[in-house]
């Protein structure tokens, strides 16, 4: 598989405060990797960083071998990168369909596969289909975790980054999303999530990363990390 996504030693600040430490990750085409680690680990900030958002320091970023580190946020999304965040960031005096409208982008260079439309996505999020005209802001998270995911994927990203994504959610909609991420695994759907739910991430995820403190504690398969119980207990264990 090709790489996409690199990070290399990558050091991240908010303000003064140092929140990254060297931090080294890759994601191939097609692949799903996810980060774990408890809260404040430096799971949000790495997906921050990837998009521009955050203050970096030492290190290298690059998307499909071309550097992207002190890229504007806008110009990284338009190479291909998309972020559902874990505030979700609903237009609220929006309804779903004017939501997913503004989400829509032709694909970047390099982008494989079937363009995503909003056809399309309703076909995949089959629930939003009778609230495009319900303001998005009177939605319940569930359906508001669907339409952010919706919206960023009409913006036909090759890699969508999914900040936390079952957060809140009730175990049925947890169940349902799943499902959907699945189905996005199946059609080449290239991901880095942020996720402790381990069920979900077994289901979906070819490779983790374990944070602690803005350091990588650990890089390989779940079932490798598993394999380790003092290292299971020290950085996953909640």
């Amino acid at each position: 598989m090709s790489q996409v996504l690199q990070l290399e030693s990558v050091d991240a600040y908010y303000g003064a405060s140092h929140v990254l430490h060297g931090v080294s990750l890759s994601v191939d085409v097609g692949e799903a990797v996810v980060l774990i680690g408890r809260n404040g680990a430096g799971k949000s900030t790495t997906m921050r960083a990837i998009m521009g958002l955050t203050g970096l320091g030492a290190g290298e970023m690059s998307w499909r071998g071309r550097s992207i580190k002190g890229m504007p946020t806008h110009r990284i999304a338009r190479l291909g990168i998309g972020l559902v965040p874990d505030t979700r960031r609903m237009f609220a005096a929006l309804s779903v369909g004017e939501n997913l409208e503004l989400g829509v982008k032709a694909p970047a260079e390099g982008h494989t596969g079937r363009v995503w439309d909003v056809p399309r996505v309703l076909e995949l999020f089959p629930a939003l289909q009778s609230l495009l005209k319900r303001r998005s802001g009177a939605l319940s998270g569930g359906q508001q975790q669907m339409l952010a995911i919706a919206r960023t994927l009409v913006g036909n990203p090759s890699l969508l980054l999914l900040d936390e994504p079952m957060e809140g959610l009730a175990p049925v909609i947890v169940e349902e999303l799943g499902e959907r991420l699945s189905a996005l695994r199946q059609e080449g759907v290239s991901m880095l999530l942020s996720e402790q739910n381990l069920t979900l991430t077994r289901r979906l995820a070819d490779r983790a990363y374990v944070l602690e403190t803005g350091y990588v504690r650990h890089e390989g398969t779940l079932k490798e990390l598993e394999a380790n119980p003092q290292a299971w207990a020290r950085y996953v264990a909640f």
